[in-house]
Order: C-alpha cells, then structure tokens, then sequence
C-alpha cells in the first residue's frame, strides 16, 4: 500500500485474555481501504476471536482496535454502537430471523437505523438483494433456501447500510465447492463496484487465494507474517527440498498453506506426552470422579437406596 494511505482499521499490541489465558497475545495488523485482508490459522489460534474484538464484541485487555481514526475500546455502548452503522458483518451461519422474509432480513436495519419512507426502504431492499442475486426470493423465509442463500442474504442484510468495511466469518463453511467459488466470486464483485474494504477470517485456502490481497497467518494467539498474496502463494509453491532451508515459522505456515499431513504443526501435536497424560497429569487437568449431570441409571440406583 502506498506510504501516504493511512489505515481504516489498525491493531496495536492487542492482548485478550480468557481466565488470565492470552488468546491474542500482542496482535499488530493495519487494514488500508479498499483492500481485502485475509486472517487465517489453524483452529484455536485465535483468527475468530480477533474479529470479534475488531467488531466491539469483545472488550480487550491490552493495546488498541482504532476504526475510522477512533480507538472503539476507548468506548462506550452507545459510541460504539455509532461506529457499528458504518460496517456490516456476514455471520458464518448467517445469523438471519427465521420469523422474518429474506426482504424483512435485510429492511431491519434500515427500519432501526433511518428515517427512510416505508417505499424508500422497499427500493433499497430491492437494490441490495439484486447484488447479491436474490431479488426474485425476496419473499421466501430461512427455512425455504440453500445455505449459499443464506449466505447471500447474509450479505445483503450487512450491506443494508451502505458500510464501509465488511467483516466476513468464515463465509465459505458449510458450502460445496461450487457455491463457495459463487460467494468468493460475489466477494470479488462486491468490493469492485462498493470500493469496501474487507476482513475476511477463513481457513479455506482456495478462498483465501482467490480474494485476497494481503493475507495475515495467526497462531497461537501471535502474527507469523502478513504479507501479500505473491509471497504466501511462493512459499506454498517452494519444493520440499528447497524448504528445508525455511525458518521454523515459514515451515508451519507453508504446512498450513499445503494442508500437508507432516510438518511443524503435525510434531508440536506428537510432542504432548500421551503417557503422562493417562497416567495422571495435574489435578486441575484431569476428568471430575462425579459428572456434573446425574445419569438417568445413577438416579434410578440412588432411589432404590433410599
């Protein structure tokens, strides 16, 4: 990106924190406008939690989230919730009302949001469901489309209110492989008519590819490298013979990019000692003696006791 452009979204030294446990632990990541960012890494690294924190979700512990210029973990509800109208999110599910037409989906927030006539309303629905190709389903509920539909009426409810950023949650899960290439198709299509800038979490790598233009590789709660989509695509392209000359951390991430069953990844699993886990570990890791709910049978015992 040039020198001159300034970030719409930066992250400086965020920590969160579970049960005193860093999930994100020192996370710095700058998003420029119009471009799309690709937040990958294995299950558990913290990809998901990153989003939710950059939405306001989550309060953080430590650092700074700024969108637009402004610091949103400096702030309350109801500045944030003013923030929150400028970017939309496309939830991995969906997240639609099953009681609610796909057009009441997507009227809802500008119902909540605006002073819009009731037609003008109806003109904006109709314009968003067109992008996303579902003008002619308007009328059917949740339960009556595929879940690429969902999808796509997902987005089109996170349009609603013309954002400037879009937040996607892994939006290619669930789906075949046809209609997960239609959704990167209509990610593509979207920012290149809306100029929005996009977040996209996801561990699909033939998405990741297809859409990106930079792409930021998490684990363990820490940033391993952001780069553009070139340098990722080179290091998963390298020969095996020649990685063997790569740092320990470009290995992991060209075993992630390949999904090759041997690597870093695959020996920090087999490093866990297996034996002292069966055999007794800390008090705090092993299974409760008493399970927190009663079986059917232990109830059933205890009565004839009594």
């Amino acid at each position: 990106m040039p020198e001159h452009t300034e970030p719409i979204i930066r992250v400086r030294n965020l920590v969160k924190r579970f049960d005193g446990k860093a999930v994100l632990d020192g996370i710095n990541l700058d998003v420029y406008p119009g471009e799309t960012m690709i937040v990958m890494g294995g299950s558990g690294c913290g990809k998901s939690t990153l989003l939710r924190c950059m939405i306001g979700s989550y309060r953080i512990d430590e650092g700074s989230i700024e969108l637009f210029g402004r610091d949103i973990a400096r702030m309350n509800e109801t500045e944030l919730n003013e923030v929150r109208k400028k970017f939309g999110i496309l939830f991995q599910s969906g997240a639609l009302f099953n009681s609610m037409t796909i057009a009441e989906n997507v009227a809802l927030p500008l119902q909540e949001h605006t002073d819009l006539a009731p037609e003008i309303i109806n003109i904006q629905v109709k314009i968003k469901l067109e992008l996303v190709g579902l003008r002619e389903h308007a009328n059917k509920y949740p339960a009556q489309i595929s879940g690429g539909m969902k999808k796509r009426a997902g987005l089109a409810r996170a349009l609603a209110l013309d954002p400037r950023i879009l937040f996607y949650d892994e939006p290619s899960a669930g789906l075949d492989p046809v209609t997960s290439a239609e959704i990167d198709r209509l990610i593509l299509d979207l920012t290149r008519k809306l100029h929005v800038t996009s977040v996209v979490v996801t561990h699909e790598m033939d998405s990741a590819f297809t859409i990106a233009d930079r792409m930021a590789m998490l684990d363990k709660g820490r940033v391993l490298a952001i780069e553009n989509r070139g340098w990722f695509d080179a290091l998963r392209s390298t020969p095996a013979e020649l990685a063997q000359q790569f740092s320990e951390n470009q290995q992991l991430i060209r075993q992630f990019l390949r999904g090759d069953a041997d690597g870093p990844i695959t020996r920090r699993k087999a490093s866990t000692n297996y034996q002292e886990d069966l055999l007794g570990g800390p008090v705090e890791e092993q299974v409760p003696s008493m399970p927190s709910i009663m079986t059917t049978r232990a109830k059933a015992l205890d009565a004839v006791k009594e």
